[in-house]
């Protein structure tokens, strides 16, 4: 390996200033672990040793499988371009943990590749779509078994932290363990023409989220927190938020613009959020086909939260196997607050954080689920704020169940600032607790 390393040096020192083919570095194909822990070191090697214009080419029609745990810091104007398929090896026994030294939990799995301070780096393919593989199967596990036997101590596939003017473009994100990405206080990243995919193999000819689909847990599509994020033009089915704007310790999450999205899973998402500020997120020009839930504002445990300036435009959602519209406290598993499973079990309290100034516009719900999985009756949507602080300021525009009659509730709508909910336009049904200001009332 020492051979190899000195080789790797002197070549991106001297004939492979601009362009350097991972395979003439010492990158090598195979399925076992001493391969892929080799390419892991060369793979680090090689990042450490880039340069500004220099451009990593991962070939045509190669597949380099790598061991968990790819590390970088500092690139700085590089260019990756994945032509062909990183996969990440799938021997659980054998992924490494973190060190606990910096803080970090000894017993939890390092990220499969974890990069730091990158400015001005893309992630490309040239040759069509290429493909980094999280392996996620063996991390699943055997439905709702591997859950209660790993739980959320799995690898994410891709996380930056503190990155600037990132751009990734024609790529597949495929199976990841856990999160599919996370952008941790980014400042500048586009990400188009682009895909994730997490899925249980099946014969799933009606392309719906089951039961045994939604086993392959937190397999988060897009995750991020920082600012001047823009996401437009991809594709997404994966078993739980699609997109999520999320908490960031740092400062406020904001100026986002997520356009011209496939998405199916849970929804176009911002949180959980705790107790940090999101604000100035626009979702629009997207279809949801066969998706879990549609529009999903979330918050967790905390107390100072606020989601604000949000804004849903042009957006339908066909065939929802649970709620269409939800603005309220995160519903999940392991949640005091409310059960994932609430209306049929358990129970749902209003989180203490702030809703302000939210949109939805020229929203079209086709097919509803008129029952569900946390649904036992026709209720839909949910705006649910607190006593102490309540939704202040949502306006509906033109949005849109289609084929429900009149005459039943479908929303679960309390604690709004009087006067401050709106329904508008052709919106129907009418939310409880809005001020009717439509052109047909019904």
């Amino acid at each position: 390996m020492k051979l190899v390393l000195a080789v790797l040096a002197w070549a991106l020192n001297s004939a492979y200033s601009e362009e350097v083919l991972f395979g003439n570095v010492g990158g090598i194909a195979g399925w076992d672990l001493p391969t892929a822990e080799a390419n892991k070191e060369t793979l680090q090697q090689t990042l450490g040793l880039l340069e500004p214009n220099d451009v990593l080419v991962f070939e045509e029609g190669s597949q380099y499988c790598f061991q968990g745990g790819v590390r970088a810091t500092g690139l700085s104007d590089v260019v990756l371009v994945v032509n062909g398929v990183l996969k990440m090896y799938d021997d659980i026994d054998s992924w490494p943990l973190e060190n606990g030294k910096d803080g970090t939990d000894p017993e939890r799995v390092q990220e499969a590749f974890h990069f730091f301070d990158f400015h001005n780096v893309t992630i490309t393919s040239t040759t069509g779509q290429g493909t980094i593989d999280g392996s996620g199967l063996n991390w699943w596990g055997f439905p709702e078994i591997g859950y209660l036997v790993r739980k959320e101590n799995r690898p994410r596939l891709m996380v930056m932290d503190d990155a600037v003017d990132i751009t990734i473009e024609h790529m597949l994100f495929k199976d990841s363990a856990y999160w599919t990405t996370l952008f941790n206080n980014v400042d500048g990243l586009v990400i188009r023409h682009s895909e994730v995919s997490a899925r249980r193999p099946r014969d799933n000819k009606d392309n719906q989220h089951s039961l045994y689909d939604l086993t392959a847990y937190n397999t988060d599509g897009f995750d991020v927190t920082g600012r001047n994020v823009h996401i437009h033009d991809c594709k997404i089915w994966n078993q739980d938020d699609c997109i999520a704007v999320k908490d960031n310790i740092k400062g406020p999450s904001e100026n986002m613009l997520f356009e011209r999205i496939e998405a199916s899973g849970m929804g176009l998402v911002i949180g959980s959020i705790g107790d940090s500020i999101v604000r100035n997120i626009t979702f629009r020009d997207s279809i949801m086909k066969n998706t879990y839930k549609g529009i999903y504002l979330k918050f967790r445990d905390g107390d100072s939260g606020v989601i604000e300036d949000i804004r849903y435009e042009n957006i339908r959602i066909e065939n929802p196997s649970q709620w269409p519209i939800w603005i309220g406290p995160a519903q999940q598993a392991e949640n005091k607050t409310c059960a994932i499973a609430w209306p049929a079990f358990g129970k749902c309290e209003p989180a203490p954080q702030q809703f302000r100034d939210i949109l939805l516009k020229n929203i079209t719900v086709a097919n509803p689920p008129r029952k569900g999985l946390g649904m036992n009756g026709p209720m839909l949507g949910l705006i649910f704020g607190s006593d102490e602080k309540p939704v202040d300021g949502v306006v509906f525009e033109d949005v849109v169940f289609e084929g429900l009659k009149g005459g039943e509730e479908y929303y679960k709508c309390e604690n709004v600032v009087e006067g401050t909910g709106v329904a508008r336009g052709k919106t129907f049904p009418v939310p409880g607790c809005f001020k009717d200001e439509t052109d047909r009332k019904e």
